[in-house]
């Protein structure tokens, strides 16, 4: 075994890739915009995610703060609305674009960030970003032991998706976009 300063190599190889590993977690850090400031968003967006689709996911990041959710529920309100409408308040859903049924063959009445039914609430409430996220928080938070789960699993409690790993796929996208939008606001 080569030995390097008194480690192994395969120790250096592991030590190199931790300090990678920081380093770009605090390269991600640096490059921070204020979440209260969509004027600040950089216009090449954060992981291809821009413009009206930041502003959305800076509203749900928010309203999980509103909620007292830190990171970690600000992340699964993100990753919902990446994977129900990608970030953008549509007011149409899966009835519209694939004729998708309820279980029991109505139409669904999907529409907004987190394509939420009828019974989720107004027509208004569901097309407002920040209620329909305070709608989903309000679900989340009724999820018995959701911060255990895995985070697509937590999100499939709340929003019934046909396939609970459905979500999984934009967490890292998800993790970027509110470490980016989570820096703090300059005083005025």
């Amino acid at each position: 075994m080569l030995k390097i300063a008194g480690i192994t190599a395969s120790a250096a190889i592991v030590i190199t890739g931790a300090l990678a590993v920081v380093g770009v977690l605090t390269a991600t850090r640096s490059d921070a915009y204020c979440v209260d400031e969509p004027r600040t968003f950089p216009d090449a967006g954060v992981n291809g995610w821009q413009g009206e689709q930041l502003e959305n996911a800076a509203i749900i990041i928010r309203t999980a703060d509103e909620f007292g959710l830190e990171r970690d529920g600000q992340i699964l309100g993100v990753m919902a609305a990446m994977g129900e409408s990608s970030l953008r308040n549509i007011d149409y859903g899966d009835w519209e674009t694939s004729g998708v049924t309820n279980p029991d063959g109505t139409r669904t009445s999907s529409i907004g960030l987190f394509q939420q039914q009828d019974w989720w609430g107004s027509v208004e409430d569901r097309m407002d970003p920040a209620t329909a996220a305070r709608l989903f928080f309000t679900r989340l938070e009724r999820v018995p032991q959701w911060q255990t789960l895995e985070p697509s699993h937590a999100i499939h409690r709340v929003q019934i998706n046909s396939d609970r790993d459905h979500y999984a796929r934009f967490e890292d996208d998800a993790t970027r976009v509110v470490v980016a939008l989570s820096a703090e606001c300059p005083s005025p």
